[in-house]
């Protein structure tokens, strides 16, 4: 397919996510400490693992879940490696609104911390944590701020397509095209799930203002950075990419962007500089946001996630 969004698009709409069975998932639903919940589906498995076979993690995107397409794709491959998978989702978008006054945000690492030790407690094997688009830059986040105590949790995380520069994506994302097509799209799901928090907690923020809101940035900057502890859309894009933190990183990691991604000027991308020597960068010229779909039409997902796999095993 040719350019970023159409690469983009296809993979999420029309590329097979998945040859055999559609992956099932049983959900559990877990207490946070401030008296919230999250809930994290486990694909459901078709045979008996043994009780040290790895963990693969999955941390969604924006107003994403475990029915997203790569999702759906990582479940198949899997699978098929024998691997145990879980997708905790992110305050809010488990289909049911959260009960606290918050939702979710791309440097929310407190969030990541708090899962991975949960999911380290109750699990003996390799964990393998890897993180798409908003869920990649939380997960690179948090992984900084660990430095080498990250070792201690996972075997190795990896990003995908993540705007680890939010300020940079942020603006690109509201621009021209990307602003008719994806901010338009993310809106139309953001905006209501934030009225619904609205009716829990009358006050929280200005209606008005909120329903005004045509970017990413002027919905964070009534809702997201409030909500969470930023004083307005610069200070939380500046304090909550992950791209200044990955020097620190002290964990096997692999940072994956496209280099025609819509979302992510190729120009802010991190170079070797600008990492540690355990982050591997790995900036291919195509694949859109997302979108690595190969093969004869209709196309399939199966490379990316074959290919993050298959790095985990060699380098986690």
């Amino acid at each position: 397919m040719p350019g970023g969004n159409f690469q983009t698009i296809y993979a999420a709409k029309l590329a097979r996510r998945y040859s055999g069975p559609k992956p099932q998932w049983s959900r559990e639903r877990w207490d946070t400490p401030d008296s919230d919940f999250v809930d994290v589906d486990w694909r459901v498995e078709e045979r008996v693992l043994s009780e040290d076979a790895p963990l693969f993690v999955l941390f969604h995107g924006l107003e994403g879940s475990s029915s997203s397409h790569y999702a759906e794709a990582f479940a198949e491959e899997t699978r098929a490696r024998g691997w145990r998978m879980a997708v905790p989702h992110f305050r809010g978008c488990s289909g049911e609104i959260n009960w606290a006054p918050r939702a979710y945000h791309s440097g929310d690492f407190e969030e990541i911390a708090w899962m991975l030790s949960r999911l380290r407690q109750q699990h003996s094997g390799p964990i393998y944590a890897v993180g798409i688009s908003l869920g990649g830059n939380a997960l690179m986040r948090w992984a900084g701020e660990m430095g080498h105590a990250a070792a201690q949790i996972v075997n190795g995380v990896v990003s995908v397509c993540s705007p680890v520069d939010l300020t940079a994506s942020g603006h690109a994302i509201d621009t021209g095209l990307n602003k008719a097509i994806y901010a338009r799209m993310f809106l139309a799901t953001m905006k209501p799930r934030a009225m619904q928090k609205l009716q829990q907690f009358p006050g929280l923020f200005d209606p008005l203002e909120l329903m005004a809101a045509n970017t990413l940035y002027a919905f964070d900057n009534v809702f997201t950075a409030p909500l969470h502890g930023f004083r307005g859309t610069d200070d939380y894009w500046d304090r909550a990419s992950a791209k200044p933190g990955l020097t620190r990183v002290q964990v096997p990691a692999l940072v994956l962007n496209a280099r025609n991604d819509p979302f992510i000027p190729a120009s802010s991308l991190p170079t070797q500089d600008q990492v540690s020597d355990h982050v591997t960068l790995w900036q291919p010229n195509t694949g859109g946001h997302v979108g690595f779909a190969s093969g004869r039409f209709p196309g399939d997902l199966k490379e990316m996630p074959w290919a993050v796999s298959e790095w985990m095993t060699q380098h986690g």
